[in-house]
């Protein structure tokens, strides 16, 4: 079925060229654009020639620029679905203003994607504008609850993250809108939190946090920015390799070929299993060069430095959203939920997981699958994923320390692990990427819904840690998206912490390590 596009026709004579829908061709040529805007935006508008407000003037006027230029007049849904928050939150107050904000926006999604999704074209993966509505949809949500957070929960009564991203007044308009609608993160994030966002504007000076090997902070000052030339550069050339990979690899493992009558009739299951692996892995490069793309020109910006390892080197992942090898290599489910879309879990963490007052990763599993998307298969997908997390939490906690003593026995478990990982990720995703529900049962029927079954009895043998009753209700179970992640993120990543009267930078500092140790 063929789709028109909602954004300018002006690259339509390269679209023809390439053989790739008009929308596609839009979103890539206008990230390139926003990489070199965001090399200007470092050099000519830096934060030591320029105000604040002239930097988020610019931010956002570039940003709703590339976004009309890729969606046409859907691109007004950004500004009224921001609006309309920002008025939310004015008038209902900061008790429940994150309430009223997270309903509206993820509604405000919602409809969005209905209409988009069984109006106009489904099925269909050109650019379309609920993705950059998604990353909105997250900005909002998160910023109403740090804002709640900061300004009407007592100090105590917060986690050691919550304390360190609350937010203690309310931003401006212009503000609110820079951070929603900047042309770093407009087309495809990722998400930031709103205290580093402002503080990359206002251009604090870096707070690097290196330990010493003593295990002691060193913090550090330093009065000119690091360059992020060398990082942007590695993460072009991932993104040109993934862009190759797709282009020349993907069209020839179809996840389709996984549901053909004489495949199944004719292929021998272990055939099956590993088709079914590449052709996940092989659909995998789209999102690699994506938000690969997205990271470099936020760094190119001089955005998400996290300051530097115990070497020195400099670190460029504040904000990153994958980590390629770690996925490629997961010996867990866990492993494989903590590296893939890090930003997007460290958000269902925050907004759900940590606040949920029972059953926190069913409720967090459905929260994912309404923010992705009204297509069934997302659905399927969540709901099976919340069997297999389960499952690998039961089997992880009671046998791994079995295997962990001799280094051979542990490689063994690491090569098994590995493979078991890979097959259940790529069985629990294919609705996701077949999106309907007839052909994601037909695969599930004629794999005997082998992995559910299993599962199933996975958590009836196995017994599952209960979860603690207090102040450590939600460490002794951990979420897909582990803590460990949050409390590097919380130690290592740059100190940038935006305008507070209530609390000076060398608080914030303690804060965050603070929040390691505990």
């Amino acid at each position: 079925m063929a789709t028109s596009t909602t954004g300018s026709t002006l690259l339509q004579p390269l679209s023809n060229a390439v053989r790739l829908p008009v929308d596609q061709v839009n979103f890539v040529v206008c990230q390139l654009f926003a990489l070199l805007a965001a090399i200007w935006f470092r050099t000519y508008l830096h934060s030591s020639k320029t105000s604040p407000f002239v930097r988020h003037v610019v931010a956002t006027l570039l940003g709703l620029y590339l976004a009309l230029f890729c969606f046409g007049w859907y691109a007004l849904h950004f500004v009224i679905q921001s609006g309309i928050s920002y008025y939310i939150m004015i008038i209902i107050g900061v008790e429940n203003m994150h309430k009223y904000c997270f309903v509206f926006a993820l509604g405000y999604l919602t409809v969005c994607q209905i209409t988009r999704v069984y109006i106009f074209d489904y099925g269909q993966y050109s650019a379309d504008f609920s993705g950059p509505m998604m990353i909105i949809t997250q900005k909002i949500t998160s910023l109403a609850f740090e804002i709640h957070d900061g300004m009407f929960r007592k100090n105590e009564d917060l986690t050691p993250s919550q304390r360190c991203l609350a937010v203690r007044r309310m931003p401006s308009l212009l503000e609110y809108l820079s951070y929603n609608c900047n042309f770093m993160g407009i087309l495809a994030g990722p998400l930031c939190s709103y205290k580093d966002y402002i503080t990359f504007i206002e251009g604090r000076s870096y707070q690097l946090q290196q330990s010493e090997a003593n295990g002691k902070e060193d913090t550090k000052y330093e009065q000119t920015d690091p360059s992020p030339n060398i990082a942007v550069a590695q993460k072009l050339l991932i993104c040109g390799l993934s862009l190759l990979f797709h282009m020349t690899i993907t069209k020839t493992l179809p996840v389709e070929y996984n549901i053909d009558d004489n495949f199944r009739a004719t292929a021998s299951w272990p055939i099956r299993f590993f088709y079914l692996y590449v052709s996940l892995m092989a659909a995998r490069p789209k999102y690699y060069f994506a938000w690969t793309l997205a990271d470099a020109i936020n760094n190119a910006a001089g955005f998400g430095f996290r300051g530097y390892d115990k070497n020195g080197v400099t670190r460029w992942d504040l904000i990153s959203n994958l980590r390629i090898q770690q996925i490629e290599f997961s010996t867990s489910f866990k492993m494989f939920l903590d590296n893939w879309n890090i930003q997007t879990a460290l958000w269902l963490k925050r907004v759900c997981y940590e606040r949920a007052t029972f059953s926190p990763t069913i409720q967090t599993f459905i929260l994912s699958a309404i923010w992705h998307g009204v297509y069934p298969g997302y659905y399927l997908t969540f709901l099976t994923g919340v069997l297999m997390t389960l499952a690998a939490r039961a089997i992880r906690n009671n046998i791994r320390h079995y295997f962990v003593e001799s280094p051979a026995v542990k490689l063994c478990y690491d090569i098994i692990t590995w493979m078991a990982t890979q097959v259940a990720i790529s069985y629990t995703v294919v609705p996701f990427v077949l999106l309907s529900v007839k052909p994601s049962f037909t695969f599930y029927s004629s794999c005997y819904f082998c992995l559910h079954i299993a599962s199933i009895l996975v958590l009836l043998v196995f017994p599952l840690k209960r979860t603690q009753k207090g102040s450590k209700k939600h460490e002794s179970v951990q979420p897909v998206w582990s803590k460990k992640l949050e409390e590097e993120n919380l130690l290592q990543k740059n100190s940038y912490s935006t305008t507070n009267n209530s609390f000076s930078q060398k608080q914030e500092i303690t804060c965050r390590y603070q929040a390691l140790k505990q």
